[in-house]
């Protein structure tokens, strides 16, 4: 038996509850881990509220991020150990395989030896942020040495990723962010430039940025309004991703900026790259380098311990933070 974090209908952070639960020993191909960090992210709170790219089956676990120690190993698993430092690739689904609980089982290609000078915190804060920026800026876009990019969401853990991948190709990142108040900390981040699109005009801003040359790159996770002026300032053949569509507000298909200028607005999820070996293998080997030279370090906004989940998912949907909220077991 071990405590993990359940919830029984759809709702707000209230519905969440640590319970104590069976988990079996791993089988064939699998890892159990005991936990040490976890990492939150937007999807958990999709997934908890009933709007997510799949449907809880009650009672439910959640959770995509961990990191902790090798408890057990099952059949057929080579060059891991009991008592070895791992950290975890999100799962591809959430219902098959939660990770937020004391003790818990994975899939063994979703095992990583972090970095040892990674503490638990930032290692159970690093792929799905990294690799969610990596997967659009590098593996699809091919985000190159001098081009600018725009990142919206910018203080959330996926932006800060981004901001960082960009900086280590050499690329300029211009981060997005609803009011100038977290401009200075975006800038200390590594942003080259900060625009607040609730005062400013987004569009005349990124074309001032960026010039004629404009920008062929948007990594955007909110959707909404802000797609008439985000592609207005797009170059010839830029590629718009939206990655998470937190707008309440309907989204407008730019039907004359993507005509005129052939602009390719494209979905994109994670589960892209984690579920190729062979793109997942490069994006570990570009991250797993980051971390190791500095070029990549997490930023975590706030740790709450694991029995405050309520509190934890409560200031993870209040907008407030500045990087990736982690609980701690």
């Amino acid at each position: 038996m071990a405590r993990a974090v359940c919830f029984r209908r759809h709702g707000g952070p209230e519905v969440l509850s640590i319970e104590e639960i069976d988990v079996p020993p791993p089988g064939a191909g699998e890892i159990q881990i005991r936990t040490r960090a976890l990492g939150l992210n937007r999807a958990e709170a999709l997934f908890r509220s009933g709007s997510y790219i799949e449907q809880a089956r009650f009672p439910s676990g959640i959770g995509l991020e961990a990191a902790g120690l090798i408890e057990g190993i099952g059949d057929g698993v080579d060059g891991l150990s009991p008592g070895d430092a791992v950290s975890l690739v999100p799962p591809r689904s959430m219902v098959r395989w939660p990770v937020h609980g004391e003790l818990v089982t994975v899939p063994a290609e979703l095992v990583i030896k972090h970095p040892p000078t990674l503490g638990w915190e930032a290692a159970a804060a690093s792929w799905m942020q990294y690799l969610t920026a990596y997967g659009a800026l590098i593996d699809i876009a091919r985000l190159k040495q001098g081009e600018h990019v725009v990142i919206t969401a910018a203080s959330s853990s996926v932006g800060l990723a981004a901001i960082q991948i960009a900086n280590r190709v050499g690329a300029i990142p211009i981060a997005v962010t609803r009011s100038s108040r977290k401009a200075l900390a975006l800038h200390g981040a590594g942003a080259a430039h900060v625009v607040a699109s609730a005062e400013e005009d987004i569009e005349a801003r990124l074309k001032e940025i960026a010039g004629e040359r404009g920008v062929r790159v948007v990594f955007d996770a909110v959707g909404g309004p802000a797609f008439l002026p985000l592609t207005a300032a797009m170059s010839r053949g830029g590629v718009l991703f939206e990655y998470g569509g937190l707008s309440p507000e309907a989204t407008p298909f730019p039907l004359f900026n993507v005509l005129s200028k052939s602009l390719m607005l494209r979905g994109y999820l994670v589960h892209e790259i984690t579920g190729d070996p062979a793109r997942l293998a490069a994006a570990k080997a570009f991250i797993l380098d980051g971390l190791n030279d500095g070029s990549l370090n997490p930023v975590i906004a706030r740790t709450f311990p694991f029995e405050e989940i309520v509190e934890a998912h409560r200031y993870l949907e209040s907008n407030e933070q500045f990087g990736k909220v982690v609980l701690t077991v």
